[in-house]
């Protein structure tokens, strides 16, 4: 049995916040708003896996209103749903994520973080694809207000 997931998160960019993605932080001046370290990627990533095995989303296991998620590790809460996924069966066949920011770009950092999704994943890299998108100008991510990310990924029944 194969299934589809697919997740999307979205946060402010604040100043005096980190600007962090699949755990990798990047120089830039503002960073995500949220009630855990705000990475979007990571978010997204474990919303679509949760998707494609039916056991939820990210919402329901780490409630934002709880205190003992604020400021929390996202891809160590990706490791909690992966850890959830993999016990209920499921191996990723792959990934594939979208992250709409104007700045700062995505490129000069996506094979570091093709490598650690992949590794947190138990996938090989080429398993994993990031594209880095900008809004143009138009909406909120256009206009540097928020990241979103996107993902996609296939589960395959082990």
């Amino acid at each position: 049995m194969i299934r589809v997931g697919l997740g999307w998160d979205t946060h402010r960019l604040e100043s005096g916040r980190r600007f962090i993605l699949a755990g990798i932080e990047f120089p830039f001046e503002k960073g995500m708003a949220g009630h855990s370290d705000g990475d979007v990627l990571a978010h997204a990533a474990a919303d679509a896996l949760l998707g494609a095995a039916g056991l939820g989303d990210i919402g329901e296991f780490f409630p934002p209103g709880q205190s003992q998620w604020k400021d929390a590790d996202s891809m160590e809460l990706l490791d909690l749903v992966w850890a959830k996924v993999k016990k209920a069966g499921w191996r990723l066949v792959n990934l594939d994520c979208v992250v709409i920011a104007e700045k700062p770009p995505i490129l000069p950092m996506r094979e570091q973080i093709r490598e650690k999704l992949a590794r947190r994943l138990d996938a090989e890299k080429q398993a994993v694809f990031v594209k880095g998108k900008t809004g143009e100008g138009a909406g909120p991510a256009g206009e540097g207000l928020t990241v979103e990310a996107e993902a996609v990924c296939l589960l395959e029944k082990s």
